[in-house]
């Protein structure tokens, strides 16, 4: 693991951020300092983190992601995020993107079962979840991160070690969210797909019933099936998708609080500010303050 450290070190890292890679859908992150429990969205993917800690609260479950552990995502999730790091010990990783068309094939190679992503006694698989960083995923990413230190290499070696890094995620504790993520029936893929409508279309009107309709089920079992995959209401969910798409707008391109409301699908900005500062700790007008500030 300090071999992997070393190598990340290496890297232009924005502290406190996350900084693109010279292959595409690979980004390095870093942090020097302790962030408190916070709000997070995290799109597909895995999370390896080379040193220092995360945990993740997402309902009832609390997870640890760290140099041992590396995080699945299979659909988009909203949770809350803890970081543990130090100058001394700075946070380092980094997120990989999941290919669809790699995960297909790869499934397809592997000759998975479809029951393994279809639910079972236990209840359907998680959106996201920790998996152990076996020594063929470490070896993996330390090859990964050896060849990212070269643009050539980064072109010819990256795509295929990424791939690897997929297989040996395929063959982790948590291959059934990954599984799940690709098959095209199935509970857990029909939630999915309304999940993708939610992120398309967020700042529609859209309600239970047209979501239900959409996965091709009853509005009682999407609303149970929805719960059990995200640990939200998908109303609960939906809404953290706008707050969290409407802090993108002011922090990213410094668009007003009350447009950045409207855009994302509020129609009462006093409503916005109000769900705003419950969700994040703080008012729109208050986050902007601060984020001048600094």
């Amino acid at each position: 693991m300090s071999q992997m450290v070393d190598l990340l070190k290496s890297f232009p890292i924005t502290d406190g951020g996350s900084s693109e890679s010279r292959l595409k859908g690979v980004r390095f992150f870093k942090s020097t300092q302790p962030i408190p429990r916070r709000p997070v969205v995290y799109d597909p993917g895995i999370c390896i983190v080379a040193q220092g800690h995360k945990i993740g609260y997402q309902g009832e479950q609390v997870f640890q992601y760290d140099a041992n552990n590396y995080l699945v995502i299979s659909v988009t999730m909203p949770f809350e995020c803890e970081t543990f790091a130090s100058p001394e010990d700075p946070l380092l990783g980094l997120y990989i993107d999941i290919d669809m068309a790699q995960l297909h094939e790869l499934i397809g190679r592997l000759g998975l079962q479809p029951e393994i992503g279809n639910g079972s006694e236990k209840g359907l698989p998680r959106g996201i979840g920790p998996a152990v960083l076996d020594e063929d995923m470490a070896d993996a990413t330390h090859r990964l991160l050896k060849c990212l230190q070269s643009e050539t290499e980064s072109q010819i070696l990256g795509p295929g070690l990424a791939r690897e890094i997929l297989y040996r995620a395929l063959c982790g504790t948590q291959a059934p969210v990954l599984y799940s993520l690709a098959v095209h029936s199935g509970t857990f893929s029909q939630v999915a797909h309304a999940l993708k409508v939610m992120q398309s279309d967020y700042a529609a009107k859209l309600d239970v019933e047209q979501l239900a309709s959409m996965a091709r089920m009853s509005t009682s079992a999407f609303h149970r099936a929805f719960k059990e995959i995200t640990s939200d209401s998908p109303m609960q969910y939906l809404k953290k998708v706008r707050l969290t798409k409407a802090k993108n707008l002011m922090v990213q391109e410094n668009i007003k609080a009350y447009i950045a409301a409207d855009k994302v699908g509020y129609e009462s900005s006093s409503q916005f500010s109000r769900e705003f500062k419950r969700y994040f700790g703080q008012s729109p007008a208050d986050m902007m303050r601060e984020l001048r500030a600094a």
